[in-house]
């Protein structure tokens, strides 16, 4: 999934090209991985993918060099996933997060793509009890798990990713 193009001319915008290509460009797989989970499906996640790179090149002054940039792309994920989700409902109000996670679980075992990661692992590797034990948990452990032992973020990327204390996280993976 790995690709970004932008053809530009001057050079700050070949500069901002490069420090995003460098920068930005290789989470681009744990990012499609986490959105094929929330999306459950695989052009859906291209999509939601396609539109964070976008959102993300777009506000790329934004983005404070040196910071957690998988946190600050996860975050543009989540919040174009919740918009998404506002829209297809044509609900104008807030919509919580737990909705939208309630939402994903029901959604998310319908489809699964072969190549995913997390099938692999679950698929051959794991014995059923393992899976039966992480589907079985609360979606806050899940997901902080998922996040954590799967995608292999970090505590602290986890906090950020899901705004909440780094101690909240911890105490969530320790009890998942």
């Amino acid at each position: 999934m790995n690709s970004f193009s932008i053809h530009s001319g001057t050079p700050g915008l070949q500069l901002k090209h490069r420090e995003f290509e460098q920068e930005a460009v290789p989470h681009m797989d744990i990012l499609y991985n986490y959105a094929l989970r929330m999306t459950a499906d695989p052009d859906d996640a291209h999509d939601l993918v396609q539109e964070t790179y976008l959102k993300a090149y777009r506000f790329w002054d934004k983005y404070e060099k040196g910071t957690n940039i998988r946190a600050w792309l996860f975050r543009i994920m989540k919040n174009s996933y919740i918009n998404r989700y506002r829209k297809e409902t044509k609900e104008p109000d807030t919509v919580d997060y737990e909705d939208i996670q309630n939402f994903y679980n029901s959604i998310r075992y319908e489809s699964t793509d072969p190549n995913d990661l997390q099938e692999k692992i679950f698929g051959g590797l794991l014995e059923d009890d393992v899976v039966h034990a992480i589907e079985s948990l609360p979606e806050d452990f899940r997901t902080v798990v998922i996040l954590c032992d799967i995608e292999e973020l970090t505590d602290e990327e986890v906090a950020e990713v899901l705004d909440c204390p780094i101690g909240t996280v911890r105490s969530r993976l320790h009890r998942g």
